[in-house]
């Protein structure tokens, strides 16, 4: 190995060639050694399995030594519990090559092995956000000794925390752990499929008070972007989940097939047809126990001809082994998420990546070859932060003053090192604690108060340490076996003979619950289970996916095989809803007392223009993802009124009280700045306007 490859410690070098046996490194790998172990911020983007772990750790290992840093000095930040304990034996092992140590550290790390960990701290710590923030507030980790030797970071799938509220608290936490530190931590992220590289790249860079040169890793990156590598894409209709399980039961037996749901109720509904006929079947998804999924996944890497159905949870980098196929069932939201699936295939040389799209319903075909359109055009979603996270303001106040017991009114801001919008921007907020309780005043100090005591003080505030909200689930046990947890609306809802639930892929009769406690407890049944858990939250398709699902209509199909089912339903679905479409712009129709707009827009734009069309809209029935319902007494005459200066006065659409449920800590905000949070969210302005200046055309019956 010569060139760049040389800057890497001897000793990492000799065992990559002779303990690994790699004979050279992959581009990736060779290209982001120079700009890391120069000390520089990076993104590193490849497809999945491009090794970008091993470009972002070895250089890493090669800094800690050349520096001779000591004690706690890297973080490894991930979003998932697995993946950390997916990596750590790969972790360990290369550290191990230059006597350093690799510790882990989340939710699930029992009490006694973090207090090992503070008496002899490794060298890399794999952990998550939420648990950096729990070690920054818990008055039994000294982090001020602890952490103060941290030099550099790696954030694995930095795209799943931009694009939500984890990447902003993510965010903030590292602004404050460099104030522990006293000076700026060298900041690197990977991520497989982003359509904004430099954005996101400036965006992990944070607050950018110390100035430190960042530069994005992406040797062939048209892979990245989404120009479509080569493999097999089908794309078939089956109409029905039993149709399904016949057809992956059917196809590539003798082979390792990962086939992804879009729910858990999905998830569980193909595991138990498929177990029905008698395929070797493992099933993953977030409300099954950690052992019943990690038991399930080292069974699949060890089996051959088996099938583990998955929610977005294999989604992410766990190893899993091997891969024959990959099946998608209906469709991702994302081309982004599709192309992470994608890329679980093809891994073994000679073999290509692969997807059969699987549709069970008509709509679901729809959206499938919309995705598909996109992806051809080599289109990525890109990964945006969400717009004003006044709620994640409130937690970072809190969870300062729970970190320093006492902070100082006049310098509260400087903890973030003025990143926006943690810095005065924020006043606001803070006087809403102050005047609220949430935080009270003694002198020129403040500290938590009662009311953040009263309703985020359980269990030592660990409460505090998660900015997203989990629904409440019962957890399940078949005697002391934790099977996984269930939606409480299947042990209320009233029914004809025995309760049954359905998890982990199997039929359980209800045998006893604990209301109190949360707990239920089942035995074996032979059939008969129902799945299902509610999903709160701000959903819906984009603009760019509902206008590639109307050029679909409009006859575009995409460049991949479809059936001939996938291609008569398609063609019925086109003469079903040609009077939705037309090439020249959107269409108005009107069927009886029902008037509709439809927009082909995406739910947020179609949030907006309800908002802003107030006047016009139905009152009742107001948007969904591709029309806005109007009044059934418009006019021409009136619609050319509403929307003459509808492009100049866009309004926010209208929150229901009962989203700001799904808001953690809104409560710690005041309502107005609760709502309009929610509101920004919700909007779209840049389509609505682009929809609104729009040609129109009126169809009747």
């Amino acid at each position: 190995m010569t060139g760049a490859v040389n800057r890497l410690h001897p000793v990492l070098v000799h065992h990559v060639v002779n303990t690994l046996g790699w004979r050279t490194l992959r581009p990736l790998q060779q290209e982001a050694i120079g700009p890391i172990a120069d000390g520089n911020d990076a993104l590193l983007l490849a497809p999945t399995a491009g090794g970008k772990t091993e470009a972002a750790f070895f250089p890493v290992l090669t800094e800690m030594e050349e520096q001779k840093w000591t004690s706690l000095s890297v973080l490894y930040v991930c979003p998932l519990k697995a993946l950390l304990n997916n990596l750590l034996p790969r972790l360990e092992g290369y550290a191990a090559w230059l006597g350093r140590r690799v510790a882990l550290w989340h939710g699930d790390l029992t009490g006694s092995a973090r207090q090992r960990i503070l008496r002899d701290s490794p060298d890399v710590l794999l952990t998550t956000p939420e648990s950096l923030e729990a070690m920054l507030v818990s008055v039994n980790v000294d982090h001020a000794q602890f952490l103060a030797g941290v030099r550099a970071i790696v954030v694995d799938e930095v795209h799943a925390f931009a694009g939500d509220d984890r990447g902003w608290h993510l965010l903030a936490v590292l602004e404050r752990l460099s104030r522990i530190t006293g000076q700026s931590i060298q900041r690197i992220g990977l991520s497989a499929t982003v359509g904004n590289p430099p954005e996101l790249l400036d965006w992990l860079q944070g607050s950018g008070r110390v100035v430190r040169p960042g530069v994005v890793v992406a040797p062939g990156v048209e892979s990245v972007v989404g120009i479509p590598p080569p493999g097999e894409i089908e794309l078939d209709y089956v109409g029905s989940v039993d149709n399904a399980a016949t057809v992956i039961a059917a196809l590539h037996r003798g082979e390792k097939r990962l086939v992804f749901c879009d729910s858990r109720q999905l998830v569980e509904e193909i595991g138990a047809a498929l177990r029905f006929r008698g395929v070797t079947t493992f099933l993953s998804h977030a409300s099954l126990s950690v052992d019943e999924r990690r038991q399930a996944e080292q069974a699949f890497a060890d089996a051959r001809d088996c099938v583990i159905v998955s929610t977005s949870t294999l989604e992410l980098g766990i190893d899993v082994g091997d891969l024959d196929r990959v099946i998608q069932i209906n469709a991702p939201t994302s081309v982004a998420s599709f192309l992470q699936r994608l890329g679980r295939s093809g891994r073994r040389p000679g073999s290509t990546r692969n997807c059969l799209f699987l549709a069970i319903r008509e709509d679901s075909l729809l959206w499938a070859a919309a995705l598909l359109v996109l992806w051809g055009r080599g289109y990525v979603e890109p990964v945006t932060a969400p717009p004003e996270p006044r709620h994640i303001v409130a937690q970072q106040i809190l969870a300062l003053c729970l970190q320093e017991r006492a902070v100082d009114e006049q310098s509260w801001a400087r903890a973030w090192n003025d990143l926006a919008p943690f810095d005065q921007r924020a006043e606001p907020i803070l006087r809403h604690l102050l005047d609220n309780g949430f935080i009270e005043r003694d002198g020129p100090h403040m500290f938590v108060g009662p009311e953040a005591e009263r309703r985020f003080g359980h269990r030592h505030f660990m409460d505090m340490t998660a900015v997203f909200t989990a629904p409440p689930q019962f957890t399940v046990f078949e005697g002391r076996r934790e099977i996984g947890r269930t939606d409480p609306a299947l042990l209320t809802e009233k029914v004809d003979g025995p309760r049954l639930l359905l998890l982990g892929g199997r039929s359980w009769k209800v045998t006893w619950i604990d209301w109190k406690r949360r707990r239920c407890f089942v035995e074996s049944a032979d059939s008969g289970g129902r799945a299902r858990w509610l999903t709160p939250g701000i959903g819906g398709t984009t603009f760019e996916l509902a206008r590639a699902a109307r050029d679909v209509l409009l006859g575009e199909d995409p460049s991949v095989q479809l059936s001939q089912r996938a291609q008569k339903v398609l063609a019925d679905l086109r003469a079903e809803r040609y009077r939705t479409v037309h090439p020249a712009g959107t269409v108005i129709t009107r069927d009886g007392a029902d008037v509709r707009w439809w927009t082909w827009a995406g739910f947020r734009a179609n949030a907006t223009l309800a908002a802003t069309l107030n006047g016009l809209v139905d009152g009742k029935q107001r948007f969904d993802d591709v029309s806005v319902r109007l009044r059934d007494d418009l006019t021409h005459e009136l619609w050319r009124a509403g929307v003459q200066e509808a492009p100049d006065r866009l309004c926010l659409p209208e929150i229901d009280e009962r989203a700001l449920a799904g808001l953690k800590f809104s409560e710690a905000l005041p309502p107005r700045l609760a709502n309009a949070t929610l509101a920004s969210r919700l909007a779209d302005l840049t389509a609505a306007r682009e929809l609104l200046r729009q040609r129109v055309r009126f169809v009747a019956q």
